[in-house]
């Protein structure tokens, strides 16, 4: 049986990559290769192929949220009506546009959206799920 179009053909020298970068995305080349038994070179083109391939879709820094002041987390559970349904995907991009979403689920079940944010205080989270509303 073939995989799914969207899931790509990865070899075991491109999973040792991938491990690696999530531990830390902020691996030096020579350190990745090393890892992978490859030379150096060999591993840049393999890194920038996993790029332009879509399997690394970015590199970033988890921050903290409590250093930015935002104290508290939650989830927040969201149903859209019946009639709004057709917007899932239009929902759920405006909605991670928002400052204080963390992260957007989509779940079956009796919900949509699980919603993962951060505010400051229980009155901020009271606003935004006000704002969610």
């Amino acid at each position: 049986m073939s995989p799914p179009n969207d899931v790509l053909p990865l070899d075991t020298i491109d999973r040792v990559l991938l491990a690696a970068l999530q531990r830390d995305g902020r691996t030096p080349n020579n350190e990745l290769a090393r890892q992978a038994g490859i030379a150096p070179s060999t591993c840049l083109a393999r890194v920038r192929s996993l790029r332009e391939r879509g399997a690394i879709r970015g590199i970033h820094a988890d921050v903290d949220p409590e250093v930015l002041g935002l104290s508290i987390q939650a989830m927040i559970a969201v149903s859209l009506r019946a009639e709004a349904r057709t917007g899932l995907v239009d929902f759920a991009a405006a909605v991670a546009e928002k400052p204080y979403v963390l992260n957007v689920f989509f779940v079956s079940g009796s919900y949509d959206y699980l919603l993962h944010v951060a505010t400051g205080s229980s009155d901020g989270l009271r606003d935004i799920v006000t704002d969610i509303s």
